[in-house]
């Protein structure tokens, strides 16, 4: 992070009106920024200057690093501002360019990042670039004062090469957004392959999959997940469960605030990257309500509401948004704010207790990070009960009130810089999260959760029926993207599911209407990134593969699936069954990419129950029969719900329509494509039924 500034700014750019933290942090560097938008467009074709692109994020540690070393230099800035037309771009607002040029960073130098620094002709195409550049040359990679030089030079003197290299370039980017992918036969068999191919690769020892770096790949997981609910696979559940358990007893996971990193350096979950980002959160915040559906261990519902309780905690705002990051650094190092010496344990703690922080949580003098501690369970909390003569429930009794002295403790120090920005796909992933868990868990106070943001969302993000990608400071910014519908329709689809409030199902439908009309590809049968009014870029976008994030086109199948199931609305099937045909051969080649899509793929080839549930909705007769839905885990269905005298919502949902209650108490209808088993208002009798 840029270094505080006492008294007035030397330097004050353009980056001073946006509302990013990110853009916001190099307001006063002498570089003279822009931020993306015609003014830098148009000012790089008036002078006949390239454009210098530098693409980033608030929480990347290594864009702090180089904006210190590189962008807060005034002999580098001198060289910027008389050789470029320079704009920085915070890629969590931008996913289109972030995209595009990420793409052309590949094609050049076989590998991607952040920070990612691009030069382009002035009409936006690419003909150099590369990520991370150091002040001096090292490790083989040439200075970025050098790189400078050398782009401007050849732009200067050998301007037919930039122009064939830009061409060149321009001509690959449109062929990746061509799409070029073999269809296969989509049915069950592809599933199980695409599940075998991605548990070859498992981690027999540590869980997961693949060697160091380790990501917590939660859209594969619950694609595995899947497999095992649909096949009876126990490895599958095996491979989900040594994973969900090795992550959350990592360093990976705060042990005492709750929530996750964004990943871990080494195979073993240990030494995270320490940045935490909301999207994270939101998909191993379900994935852990999944795991605990499935297995009944009340160790991953307690990971879930940590993990819940971190995101009200720290990161939600006064008006029920969800912010978007927290930073990896803070005092100008990486993770301090996380670890510890066994000293300033033993100060916050009796002698007592601290032995037994120390031994539970692995603390040391010689320490794992760079002299210190990252909080880790590496010790079964059994045998460390044993080891101190307490029974495991007294040992996470105390366990549970250090760990609250602690929290406090650190609260103390200097926190790691939040970006309070608002994104609407990353919001509707949190709300998804949230909606489910007030089912899965009865938990009120979730649906609450659920409810603001849903408010927050449709009040503030949604302006004149088009949803904006940003929100922060009163501004609701940019064009959403295809995610963005996707994610918050899905969002508003599970919040419905919660409440059987028809307002969330209403944005839901408005929200998909928009996805079929606004991004629909009718040649190709699949979605672009953007909308059809959408500025024009050097190519419009279109990404397929689950990143970080599923990608928009699986998270909009899905959604468009479960509509036209719940709705009868076999315009939207048509839509995601002709994406899931077109992008057929893709899951069956490169299944590790597409375990949203596989996902989908699998609600779409199975035979989803509709589950209609009628009664009083706040009465404990149907609180009992939602209970025993959500008591087990089946992915694949769609649940709607009414009071008996709501004859409204029994117009607006087939599955309501006609469904009296019986006896004048709570009854629930199980159909399977349009029959339906007996009504019944037992709960027991409910659970024989979803289980045929």
């Amino acid at each position: 992070m840029s270094k505080p500034i006492h008294g007035p700014p030397k330097f004050t750019n353009r980056l001073i009106d946006e509302t990013s933290p990110y853009l916001l942090q190099h307001a006063h560097n002498p570089v003279d920024w822009f931020a993306w938008g015609e003014e830098a467009l148009a000012r790089s074709k008036a002078e006949n200057k390239p454009i210098f692109l530098s693409i980033g994020y608030s929480a990347c540690h290594w864009c702090h690093v180089q904006a210190h070393e590189s962008f807060e230099n005034e002999a580098t800035a001198a060289l910027m501002n008389e050789n470029f037309i320079s704009i920085k771009v915070d890629r969590e607002e931008r996913p289109d360019l972030d995209s595009i040029y990420m793409a052309a960073v590949q094609a050049m130098t076989r590998q991607g990042g952040w920070p990612m620094s691009l030069f382009l002709t002035p009409d936006g195409a690419p003909f150099y670039g590369g990520t991370y550049f150091p002040p001096e040359p090292r490790h083989g990679l040439p200075s970025f004062p050098q790189v400078l030089q050398s782009v401007a030079a050849a732009y200067r003197d050998r301007p037919d090469e930039v122009r064939e290299s830009a061409a060149q370039l321009r001509s690959h980017l449109q062929e990746l957004s061509e799409l070029a992918i073999p269809r296969t036969a989509l049915n069950s068999r592809l599933l199980s392959q695409a599940a075998a191919a991605q548990m070859s690769q498992f981690d027999q020892r540590f869980g997961g999959y693949g060697n160091a770096p380790k990501f917590p790949q939660a859209m594969m997981l619950e694609m595995i997940l899947r497999h095992w609910r649909r096949s009876g696979d126990q490895t599958a559940l095996h491979q989900v469960e040594q994973t969900l358990r090795a992550m959350a007893n990592g360093g990976m996971y705060d042990q005492l605030g709750g929530g996750f990193a964004r990943y871990s350096v080494d195979a073993y979950w240990l030494v995270p990257h320490f940045e935490k980002m909301l999207y994270d959160n939101a998909l191993l915040a379900q994935l852990y309500l999944e795991g605990f559906q499935a297995t009944g261990d009340p160790f991953f519902r307690r990971i879930a509401e940590e993990t819940f309780a971190y995101i009200t905690r720290d990161m939600t705002s006064p008006d029920g948004g969800f912010y978007a990051s927290e930073d990896a650094d803070s005092e100008g190092e990486e993770g301090i704010f996380y670890i510890w010496r066994p000293a300033e344990i033993q100060a916050a703690l009796s002698a007592e207790d601290a032995a037994l922080a120390l031994r539970f949580w692995d603390v040391t003098e010689r320490g794992n990070f760079e002299g210190r501690s990252i909080l880790s369970v590496p010790r079964d909390p059994a045998l460390v009960a044993r080891e101190f003569n307490l029974t495991p429930e007294a040992l996470w009794e105390q366990i549970v009130a250090i760990r609250a002295t602690l929290l406090a403790v650190r609260s103390q120090r200097e926190r790691p810089g939040r970006d309070e920005k608002i994104l609407a796909a990353w919001n509707g992933m949190m709300l998804k999260a949230f909606a489910i868990g007030s089912r899965v868990l009865g938990r009120a106070d979730y649906r609450a959760v659920a409810e603001r943001n849903g408010e927050f969302l449709l009040s503030k993000m949604l302006v004149n029926d088009r949803l904006h990608r940003s929100y922060k400071d009163g501004q609701a910014k940019l064009n959403g993207y295809l995610e963005d519908y996707a994610n918050v329709a899905d969002g508003m689809l599970a919040l419905y599911a919660a409440t059987f409030n028809r307002r969330w199902l209403d944005a839901a439908v408005s929200l998909a209407d928009a996805i079929t009309e606004r991004f629909w590809d009718a040649e190709r049968q699949m979605f672009f990134d953007t909308a059809a009014d959408h500025e024009e870029l050097v190519t419009r976008p279109r990404e397929i593969y689950d990143n970080a994030t599923p990608s928009g086109t699986s998270v909009a199948v899905d959604v468009l699936l479960r509509l036209s199931l719940l709705l009868e609305r076999p315009d939207y099937g048509q839509f995601a069954q002709s994406v899931l045909d077109e992008l057929s051969g893709g899951m069956a080649q490169l299944p590790g990419a597409f375990g949203r899509l596989l996902s989908a793929a699998d609600f779409a080839l199975s035979e989803p129950r509709e589950i209609a549930i009628v009664g009083a909705l706040d009465a404990p007769d149907t609180q009992a029969l939602l209970a025993e839905v959500y008591r087990r885990y089946l992915p694949n269905n769609v649940v709607a719900g009414r009071d008996p005298s709501d004859d409204a919502a029994a117009e607006a949902i087939p599955l309501l329509a006609e469904r009296p209650t019986r006896d004048g108490k709570a009854t629930a209808y199980v159909c399977i494509r349009h029959a339906c088993q007996s009504p019944t208002t037992d709960p027991a009798e409910l659970a024989a039924q979803l289980e045929l």
